[in-house]
């Protein structure tokens, strides 16, 4: 009988195999909108204009993000293999400004290699990894690549957004649609640079 943690291992290595690059992953998401559609179980005309909305803000992610040229000299510094695997949804809206800074710097340095699964296609993968008991996306793992051993998570939201969502559920209970709305707005003013610290922490290089 296996340990869990060969069995982990063993989902793991199913999940990364079956992963798409960031490129490939952006396409499927521009079909689905041209389309009317999105990924997952549910097609709900909530996340199908999700969907769409996301489509634009990856777009404009990828042509305006910059790095500094610190950030570029560290970055490009990191020496170790890692695999990151990140699950996702078409819909969601946390993942838009997440998954170009995710592109990028596995674009600046190859030794960041970065494949996409949808969540609702593993889940039994979600299930390991989980943010307070909820199946919460974008959920990155960060992996060693020859014996898949968990090097540590990121998700879903940066530490900063983390902190202003917490506080505004603490208030009114639940996250409303307008305070998601604001939430996008704050990235904008952001330009990924929460997720960047955070990511380059997950790194090790913060």
């Amino acid at each position: 009988m296996q340990t869990k943690e060969a069995l982990l291992s063993n989902l793991l290595r199913d999940s990364w195999s079956k992963g798409v690059s960031y490129p490939e992953y952006r396409r499927l998401v521009e079909k689905l909108a041209g389309e009317g559609k999105s990924t997952g179980t549910i097609q709900s005309e909530a996340y199908i204009n999700y969907t769409l909305l996301n489509d634009r803000r990856m777009k404009r992610w990828d042509k305006i993000l910059k790095f500094s040229e610190a950030t570029l000299n560290t970055l490009i510094s990191f020496p170790s293999k890692v695999n990151w695997l990140v699950l996702t949804e078409s819909w969601c809206g946390d993942a838009s400004p997440a998954l170009p800074v995710m592109h990028k710097m596995s674009e600046l340095n190859p030794n960041i290699s970065l494949r996409i699964i949808l969540r609702d296609e593993h889940p039994e993968l979600m299930q390991h990894f989980l943010t307070k008991g909820a199946m919460s996306i974008p959920k990155l793992i960060q992996l060693e690549p020859e014996t898949q051993k968990v090097l540590g998570t990121w998700g879903p939201r940066s530490t900063e957004a983390t902190q202003l969502v917490d506080a505004f559920k603490k208030e009114h209970g639940a996250l409303t649609p307008e305070f998601r709305e604001s939430l996008q707005i704050w990235y904008n003013k952001d330009k990924g640079q929460s997720i960047l610290q955070d990511l380059l922490h997950l790194l090790s290089l913060k």
